[in-house]
């Protein structure tokens, strides 16, 4: 697969395809609505609506060395070796070959042991990769060459007049008593 193929040509929300889709709705046109909503990409948070400005609200700011000392948690178990000499602390195996597992329970306790060998928490394996759709890896590559992702400006005095615009040019609706 051309992972270097990606492009806009993928239709990510319903603004890519303008009035198409409301046109297909109101000309009864069931089976180019169909094709057009079918065409659209499956990850349900990159449709317009979502796409909505963030509102900031005051929330309650809870953090994890709060809610650990409240439960009186141990320390959490980091995601990966900080260096090479953290390698010594994985070899368990003598105490297992020794029956001590109670000791190797309460050793893991009481200095958690690294979750993983590789320190990139956001290293995505090729392979998984290659199994997502293609707005994933598409978006998983703009990540990349951008850090930071902005949101898109919502203009709401553009978009009432569009549906306003669609209201006055759809045929009225006949009402069958």
């Amino acid at each position: 697969m051309k992972s270097d193929v990606l492009s806009n040509d993928i239709l990510v929300h319903e603004l890519q395809l303008g009035e198409q889709l409301n046109e297909s709705v109101h000309h009864e046109r069931r089976s180019d609505f169909s094709l057009m909503l079918a065409m659209l990409t499956d990850d349900v948070r990159a449709h317009s609506q979502f796409k909505l400005p963030l509102t900031t609200t005051a929330e309650k700011t809870t953090t994890s060395e709060q809610l650990r000392k409240h439960f009186q948690l141990p320390d959490e178990a980091p995601l990966a070796l900080k260096s090479v000499d953290g390698i010594n602390s994985f070899n368990q195996a003598g105490l297992i070959e020794q029956q001590q597992l109670d000791h190797l329970r309460l050793a893991n306790t009481l200095k958690p042991k690294p979750l993983a060998f590789r320190d990139d928490a956001k290293y995505i394996n090729a392979q998984v990769m290659t199994n997502t759709s293609l707005y994933c890896q598409q978006k998983h590559q703009k990540k990349s060459l951008e850090q930071v992702q902005q949101r898109d400006e919502f203009n709401a005095n553009a978009w009432l007049t569009a549906v306003q615009k669609t209201i006055v040019k759809a045929p009225l609706i006949e009402a069958y008593a």
